[in-house]
């Protein structure tokens, strides 16, 4: 991955380098061409390895990455490793984090800082961005667009995989299973005190039994089978551990996750959201330095 190669910036600078004013924007033009509402779609974050032979996804919203999900890339890859050789990406959904009028980050900024992760621990890892949420979505935009692409697996936790059963999700359970695992295997982690033994439970199941050969078990350290990004967005100080250091960084000076500071006088400053507006500026602007004219130097964002 390019994204920030060599840049250890203070988030909260007069203006962003001019390299990130460059990824914003190119990374905010692929959102802006995904669609919702049009067939689905996919494509690669500039950096990431061109999508061919086997390739390994793991879909999540990342907010914010953990050592969990850091973990996981690592195991997937170990996977890869053992079968031949696989790439591997982390993907996010524009449908499930279209929220961003009152979820944090944006999800631009959300992808930039897993880029940054990927790139400081799981250099040769890629990033995808979906159109749609659904695995069955997502499996036919990879193969429509990555025709290179021959052997997809999804990574998924145990959580993810008991869903997928159940039937109060589909209309037709068995035709739905049956177009997803045509076009993809999954490969499941385990989650809290659900591991190999339960998944097996799971796929003895007669109904569930005639899908068990596209699923595979993925193992995880115990130590990271708790952590999860809501615990960690719940209560940031008890759950600091779980960070990566650059997400712990990007916390601590973007105040993401944070409420406004309240100042003396009664006003109030919202650190993140002038970040965001910065943001929104320099993705629909012609002159990203722009954004950070007049504001205080203590909440300026980079």
């Amino acid at each position: 991955m390019q994204l920030l190669v060599g840049e250890d910036e203070c988030y909260n600078q007069c203006m962003f380098s001019d390299r990130v004013i460059q990824r914003l924007r190119q990374t905010q033009s692929l959102l802006d061409r995904l669609d919702p509402q049009a067939e689905p779609q996919v494509y690669a974050v500039p950096g990431s390895p061109a999508p061919r032979g086997d390739i390994i996804v793991f879909p999540g919203s990342f907010n914010p990455p953990t050592t969990a999900h850091l973990a996981l890339l690592k195991q997937a890859r170990q996977f890869g490793r053992l079968h031949g050789g696989m790439r591997v990406y982390a993907a996010m959904s524009k449908r499930t984090t279209d929220k961003e009028t009152v979820e944090r980050p944006l999800l631009v900024d959300r992808i930039l800082l897993l880029d940054r992760v990927i790139h400081h621990h799981l250099r040769h890892t890629g990033i995808l961005l979906f159109n749609r949420g659904l695995y069955v979505e997502q499996a036919e935009a990879v193969r429509s667009a990555f025709h290179k692409v021959k052997r997809l697996y999804f990574l998924l936790g145990f959580d993810k995989i008991v869903q997928i059963f159940d039937a109060r999700y589909y209309e037709n359970r068995d035709k739905a299973l049956r177009e997803l695992f045509a076009l993809a295997d999954i490969l499941v982690a385990p989650r809290a005190g659900a591991g190999p033994a339960e998944l097996s439970a799971l796929l003895a199941q007669p109904e569930n039994a005639p899908f068990a050969a596209r699923v595979h078990p993925l193992p995880l350290n115990a130590g990271y089978r708790d952590i999860s990004s809501s615990r960690v967005r719940q209560s940031l100080a008890a759950h600091e551990q779980d960070m990566p250091p650059e997400v712990r960084r990007f916390v601590r000076d973007t105040q993401a996750y944070a409420p406004p500071i309240q100042l003396a006088g009664g006003s109030t400053v919202d650190v993140y959201g002038e970040r965001a507006k910065a943001i929104k500026s320099i993705t629909h602007a012609n002159d990203g330095r722009s954004a950070c004219s007049g504001r205080s130097a203590r909440y300026r964002p980079q």
